[in-house]
């Protein structure tokens, strides 16, 4: 989860505090991200809000050869990235710091239910991919993340406020993509076929003009 900014340090959830007890949701975190990094093509990726760097660092490691950075606007998110060597960098979704047509391919993971104007940030990374480039978003299913914690009682993570402003659908983040101009080239619910019953959806979208 991603540092809560509004939050007292005593009531934050950090991610890596998270990844590192390992168990049955780190092996489904690890699923997640495979599922979703399949989908990166060519050489200059970035990690649109980045947080504190565990898919940043996966990216890093998958590929060696290509040029990877992480951007976030949280200090200490950049904070935890930079102490774990990954390049990450401050900067606002709303206006990337980059020139465009800059990349390959955009992660945007577990960011675009925390924005109060998720269409200017798409039309950002509309901007910086190339022609050909992918968009990569992964957003979760927040009804039945509270009922799986539940479940396996995971009490405080299940009424955790992560400062999610909207729950998208699959449907939603279709029609905003094409809104855009991205063309939707994939979609899948995870870990089930069906989004009611999964908790993350993956969509991946192409940029196929300037």
């Amino acid at each position: 989860m991603p540092v809560d900014t509004g939050l007292n340090k005593e009531g934050m959830i950090f991610q890596r505090d998270q990844y590192a007890k390992g168990g049955l949701g780190v092996r489904y975190w690890d699923y997640r991200d495979r599922s979703a990094l399949q989908h990166v093509i060519g050489n200059d990726i970035l990690d649109a809000g980045c947080g504190e760097g565990i898919t940043l660092e996966k990216l890093v490691k998958l590929f060696p050869k290509a040029h990877v950075v992480g951007i976030d606007t949280e200090p200490e998110n950049l904070e935890i990235c930079r102490k774990h060597g990954l390049p990450a960098q401050e900067g606002s979704l709303y206006a990337l710091p980059f020139a465009d047509a800059s990349f390959d391919t955009v992660l945007f993971s577990e960011v675009i239910e925390h924005l109060d104007t998720p269409e200017k940030a798409l039309s950002e990374i509309f901007r910086v991919l190339r022609p050909g480039g992918r968009v990569i978003i992964i957003f979760p299913n927040d009804r039945t993340f509270l009922l799986a914690r539940l479940a396996i009682g995971m009490i405080r993570e299940a009424f955790y406020n992560p400062g999610h402003v909207r729950q998208w659908t699959p449907r939603q983040i279709r029609k905003s993509l094409n809104a855009i101009g991205f063309v939707p080239i994939a979609g899948s619910s995870i870990p089930f076929l069906f989004w009611s019953i999964s908790l993350h959806h993956i969509a991946v979208a192409e940029k196929t003009h300037d």
